[in-house]
């Protein structure tokens, strides 16, 4: 297990660490086409997981489920132009088939606003047609230049993707809050992650949005990375494709939209703050294997040590359990194995445990063992992955608070950012110029405004241009 255990240390050398421990503990691997991934059983299964959830939450907030053509005609992407120009350099495009080149480029899914209005188009003709809203789960494609990282930066994700149309502003805006409701459940609920809530600046906002709003988190390397997020179109889209509707005064008016998403970058920003230098730590949802019980042998001792092993099995009724009673590598071996990939809980059954009626559990986040009675396994070991879910997000959560440090002046700023990384939450005045400045000098863009102003004092001035300060921004630098 040495050859494929984790060299690189956590915190020496993060970048290292990150590949090695979804490498090796057999979670990714590298395709043969340059910044894309393989999903592993593990991998799969855990993105489904969070499909599923999250498209149970969206059904029951009214959100239908569809799907559209990978492939989108370069006049549609051309439709509405700030969303065109946003997302040209990143755009795949399609101009051969066989032998034969087309009359037009279609472009390899970047996002799907241009494909899907040109059909909502069609579909709203009266108020009563509204709200329309789907929600697609789908691949795309944005052929990134930067330095491809697993999960963080890759040329094609999975996600889902939600376009809402309503028949005024008033229930398109009431939406966020629902949406960004139902992602903040899902990080705290299933990856066990901890982030911040806010909107975005007008430079960093979704091409075509009139605002976006996101959820940010704090890599243990220091640098922010954005998860979830949500975006209020207005009437953008709606003016481009002609999506309007006879309202109840007979009167025809343009439609109000919100797009949203959730991506495959969560289980990398995931993987990153709960790993350690053993290797993967899985929150238990998202585990595949979520226990594994590992019979100790004794000579002669062998039959009823399985046997009993796959008894304390059958009593952790839905939970996913494996047995490991192979015989060709020693139990330390398979402690290390299994701790790679992260399961929460490993059972170890020994002559001990077999005459006392007991197992030995033994947590995959703290190393803390527990010796539990036969007759409690059941009710026990699922206690165990409650606790060990609460620790993880609480952890989380602790992480983020430390990494996010107030500066009221830029020198305290510059400082910060240099000696500690992390979120750098300062007065900003709302001017784009002194946003780009601060990016151009240190290399920190903002990642959000947070909701919480509660740090806004009414004295509070830029902290570039010593304006009147508007807000308290997030200054980070990030993926």
């Amino acid at each position: 297990m040495n050859e494929e255990g984790i060299k690189a240390k956590k915190e020496e050398n993060f970048s290292e660490w990150y590949t090695e421990v979804l490498t090796k503990s057999r979670f990714v691997d590298y395709s043969e086409v340059s910044g894309t991934l393989v999903f592993r059983p593990a991998a799969y299964f855990a993105w489904q997981t969070v499909a599923n959830a999250v498209d149970k939450e969206l059904r029951a907030v009214g959100v239908e489920d569809v799907y559209f053509p990978l492939f989108i005609p370069e006049r549609l992407l051309k439709k509405e132009a700030e969303h065109f120009k946003g997302f040209t350099p990143e755009v795949a495009w399609v101009t051969e088939a066989g032998d034969s080149k087309l009359d037009e480029r279609l472009a390899v899914r970047p996002t799907s606003e241009t494909i899907m209005y040109a059909s909502y188009a069609k579909w709203i003709r009266s108020w009563r047609d509204l709200p329309l809203r789907y929600n697609q789960w789908n691949n795309v494609v944005r052929w990134e230049f930067k330095h491809p990282t697993p999960f963080i930066r890759t040329r094609e994700f999975l996600w889902n993707e939600g376009h809402s149309v309503f028949a005024s502003r008033e229930e398109a805006e009431a939406e966020r809050d629902v949406i960004l409701g139902i992602y903040t459940k899902i990080l705290r609920e299933y990856f066990a992650l901890a982030g911040i809530v806010g909107v975005k600046s007008e430079s960093e906002k979704f091409a075509g949005a009139v605002n976006s709003y996101s959820i940010e988190h704090v890599l243990p390397d220091g640098f922010a990375i954005q998860g979830p997020d949500f975006h209020f179109d207005g009437q953008n889209f709606a003016k481009a494709f002609g999506i309007r509707f006879l309202n109840k005064e007979g009167k025809y008016e343009y439609a109000w939209q919100n797009t949203y998403a959730i991506t495959t970058r969560e289980l990398g920003v995931m993987i990153a703050t709960h790993g350690d230098n053993k290797g993967l730590v899985l929150p238990p949802k998202l585990a595949y294997v979520q226990v594994v019980i590992v019979p100790i042998p004794k000579k002669g001792m062998e039959e009823k040590l399985v046997a009993y092993a796959d008894e304390i099995k059958s009593m952790l009724k839905d939970l996913r359990v494996k047995v490991d009673a192979s015989e060709e590598y020693s139990p330390g071996y398979k402690f290390n194995k299994y701790e790679l990939e992260g399961v929460p809980i490993r059972i170890e059954i020994g002559v001990e445990e077999l005459q006392s009626s007991s197992a030995t559990c033994v947590m995959r986040d703290t190393g803390k063992k527990e010796k539990v009675s036969r007759e409690k396994i059941g009710q026990r070991v699922k206690e165990l992955l409650e606790e060990m879910q609460k620790r993880l997000y609480e952890k989380s959560e602790e992480m983020l608070r430390k990494s996010v440090h107030i500066a009221y002046d830029y020198e305290s700023m510059k400082k910060t950012l240099k000696e500690k990384k992390g979120i750098v939450h300062a007065p900003w005045c709302g001017g784009a110029e002194c946003e780009a400045k601060i990016k151009e000098e240190t290399g920190a863009k903002i990642t959000n405004i947070p909701f919480d102003q509660s740090a806004l004092k009414e004295d509070a001035v830029c902290v570039y241009c010593g304006k009147k300060a508007k807000y308290m921004a997030n200054f980070a630098r990030s993926y």
